[in-house]
């Protein structure tokens, strides 16, 4: 037998169970060295991590709350910090070992090592478990119990009816900007926003500073003092009193505003609403914006709102020229609906919607002639030059008539309501703004791309009955700005916390205040 030196090693018994190992330092087989020498020890092998359940955070101590996810590095983190011991050793892998979700424990796979004799190091895997103990977290304390606030935002517009907070409850949504309340409460003329620190309700008026006209008044109430420290405490309110005029008012400027805006006609009406109010002379496509100071060193009201508007029927439109926009100046002839088939009176008007408008449709307007305004501005001028009606919007008496459900559904905040019920017509007065809001989302493109629409869930069964008509009926509203469905948002079913992360209001989101 050949002999090579190469393959023979020096061999010893272990001191402690004989085992024939190499040479070492200890003269210690590795089962022996792991028996006698424990890494370890000093770590704790059970540990309890606190969490809220309104939140879903964790708590970092000694007081800070950080929301993590299951099995997440923020989460494994957050246990890593909880032993003590670790800093003594070094620390070469850790993993989450799967457990019930509704177990209350996390367990984590550790591996680690350390030095234990001279020139030997070794090796361990233990596992450490986590017992998860509910704790409230102080917001969700101050949230839970009364008179907490900070802050409060208190927003007020002085109209007959709610579809202007209807409209800037959809902005809400769709900013989050109501992510940092801990209450809304639904008041008389408007809504009541509760914060818990004062940089929050600042952050509210911005941004409806940022989206509509108003005037803002703050105050502050010292709840206490402290002499030895010199500190205070101090609650603070935010009053905020959106514009009386809303999107497709008729209104009647003072004269000193129309000069202002280079002459143009007192009586005009109210095309959008943004930042500032955007008014335009019908007889002329003349427009102007009366921006929040303007207004407020000369408030005024408007004439009428839409729950004033007249239904016509459209007997001839003949184009006059002028174009600006979407809107075509024309002299449109119409006859009130209800007088259609009784009698011969019929109106001369000259309106914006030449370019929507044709012989048969159905259009919205105010009758001018048969009104009694009570107002100064109105009284002072000539009721020679005074239109008979002014024309606001197309309507679609018969679509509507047709099709009685909708495919698509809106998302509100949840408001605290007052403690007294409403009364059976305040009731019905809700629900009829609800559903004009609704038809106005249908007819106005613009309008709606600025607001989130879901798709419904369930769909009345009246709607079926309804397309089942419609399949029979020769005629069809070709114009009627239908929602496509590519416009709808999945409806998930999610927390009623925000759906997007809150950013300021874009230039291109204006409240169209209806």
């Amino acid at each position: 037998m050949e002999y090579r030196p190469e393959l023979t090693t020096q061999q010893i018994l272990c001191c402690s169970c004989g085992t024939t190992i190499p040479p070492n330092p200890t003269n210690m087989c590795i089962n022996c060295i792991r028996n006698q020498v424990d890494i370890t020890e000093g770590i704790p092998k059970h540990a309890t991590i606190c969490f809220c359940r309104n939140c879903e955070r964790y708590l970092q101590p000694p007081m800070l709350w950080v929301g993590c996810q299951l099995e997440s590095r923020e989460l494994l983190a957050l246990c890593l910090k909880k032993l003590k011991g670790l800093n003594k050793v070094r620390l070469v892998d850790a993993g989450f070992i799967w457990t019930e979700p509704h177990s209350k424990r996390i367990k984590l796979k550790l591996t680690i090592q350390k030095e234990v004799f001279t020139s030997t190091i070794l090796q361990q895997i233990f596992e450490v478990e986590f017992v998860v103990s509910h704790q409230q977290c102080d917001d969700c304390a101050k949230v839970m119990a009364q008179n907490t606030w900070k802050a409060m935002v208190q927003v007020r517009q002085k109209i007959d009816h709610k579809r202007t907070f209807l409209y800037l409850e959809q902005l809400i949504i769709k900013h989050s900007a109501h992510k940092d309340t801990i209450n809304i409460k639904e008041c008389k003329d408007g809504l009541d926003f509760y914060y818990a620190s004062r940089s929050h309700a600042l952050k509210m008026v911005e941004f409806l500073s940022a989206i509509t006209p108003l005037k803002s008044k703050a105050s502050e109430q010292l709840i206490s003092t402290d002499i030895h420290s010199g500190t205070s405490n101090y609650k603070f309110s935010y009053s905020i009193e959106l514009v009386p005029i809303c999107k497709d008012d008729l209104l009647c400027l003072p004269p000193k505003i129309a000069k202002s805006m280079g002459n143009i006609s007192p009586l005009v009406i109210c095309y959008r609403i943004g930042n500032s109010v955007h008014v335009m002379d019908v007889n002329t496509l003349a427009v102007a914006e009366i921006s929040t100071q303007t207004y407020w060193r000369t408030p005024f009201h408007a004439l009428a709102s839409v729950k004033q508007l007249t239904e016509y029927y459209v007997l001839d439109v003949e184009p006059c020229g002028p174009v600006r926009g979407k809107y075509v100046l024309a002299d449109i002839q119409v006859a009130k609906a209800q007088d259609v088939g009784r009698n011969d009176t019929t109106f001369f008007a000259r309106s914006h919607l030449g370019g929507i408008l044709n012989p048969g449709d159905s259009v919205m307007g105010y009758d001018v002639a048969s009104s009694n305004f009570n107002n100064d501005a109105f009284d002072g001028l000539h009721r020679g030059s005074l239109p008979d009606v002014i024309l606001i919007k197309k309507a679609y008496p018969s679509h509507r008539k047709r099709n009685k459900g909708r495919n698509w559904e809106l998302r509100q905040l949840q408001k605290e309501e007052e403690d007294i019920s409403p009364r059976k017509q305040d009731q019905e007065r809700i629900e009829q703004d609800y559903e004009m809001f609704l038809r106005d989302l249908e007819e106005d493109p613009e309008l709606r791309s600025t607001v989130n629409l879901y798709k419904a869930d369930k769909v009345k069964k009246e709607n079926d009955y309804a397309m089942a008509e419609d399949s029979e009926s020769d005629f069809e509203d070709e114009d009627f700005p239908e929602i496509q469905l590519d416009e709808l948002l999945d409806n998930l079913k999610l927390d009623d916390g925000p759906d997007n992360e809150y950013d300021s209001a874009q230039d291109g989101d204006e409240m169209m205040m209806d």
